[in-house]
């Protein structure tokens, strides 16, 4: 499945190490609407940690 650009940015952040909140901050969303998108992130990637987002990321999913 592929993730939309919303999700694409949110990942790529994670990725990076950025929490939740800092996310939020810089995408001028609330941390719960972080949340909700990954959330969504997990599902489509089929995993259910953010270190294995950051490593899905890193390998280009």
């Amino acid at each position: 499945m592929q993730l939309s650009d919303r999700e694409r940015q949110i990942a790529e952040l994670v990725a990076a190490g950025h929490t939740n909140r800092l996310i939020a901050e810089q995408l001028f969303m609330s941390p719960k609407t972080v949340e909700a998108h990954l959330s969504r992130i997990f599902t489509k990637l089929g995993v259910k940690t953010r270190a294995a987002v950051a490593a899905a990321w890193s390998q280009g999913f």
